[in-house]
């Protein structure tokens, strides 16, 4: 799942997060690969994220879903160590643990646009950079929208 330096920043561009002040994403998790969802034709989204052998890093470090949706998670640790995942989920987050050489799965979902993050808190694997984020793409429906001037999407 790796993207040459090209291919990331065009998908950072397309999906507005390669702007300062328009979408600081980008430009916080700007060493990670960016990733897209895979949609099936039912609209399920899925996607692998893996943990590098001797890399405090997932990869991608940013997921993009075209929409909100459940979202089939499968969690690789490929590293010697253990570490674990806290996976955002509407009214219920998902932990993992995953140890050395080690998979899970996990069914998010995320039904609203926005930034969702996930990480490793187990030891200093925040701190380190085991951070991500899922990217929901999409508009608010009009009956969730705050009564404010309009706000740019991603």
């Amino acid at each position: 799942m790796t993207t040459s330096a090209k291919e990331r920043a065009d998908l950072l561009s397309e999906i507005g997060l390669d702007e300062q002040n328009r979408a600081a994403i980008g430009r916080v998790l700007g060493t990670g690969n960016v990733a897209r969802a895979t949609e099936s034709a039912d609209g399920r989204m899925s996607a692998t994220i893996r943990i590098q052998p001797d890399e405090i890093a997932w990869d991608p470090a940013i997921l993009v879903m075209p929409h909100g949706g459940d979202l089939e998670l499968e969690l690789i640790n490929d590293d010697l160590n253990t570490h674990c995942a806290l996976l955002p989920s509407n009214g219920d987050r998902k932990f993992i643990w995953l140890v050395n050489h080690s998979k899970g799965k996990a069914t998010l979902n995320l039904d609203g646009p926005g930034y969702y993050w996930y990480s490793s808190p187990t030891g200093n694997d925040e701190g380190r950079g085991l951070t991500g984020a899922i990217v929901v793409l999409g508009d608010v429906p009009p009956e969730a929208r705050l009564d404010r001037p309009d706000q740019p999407r991603p």
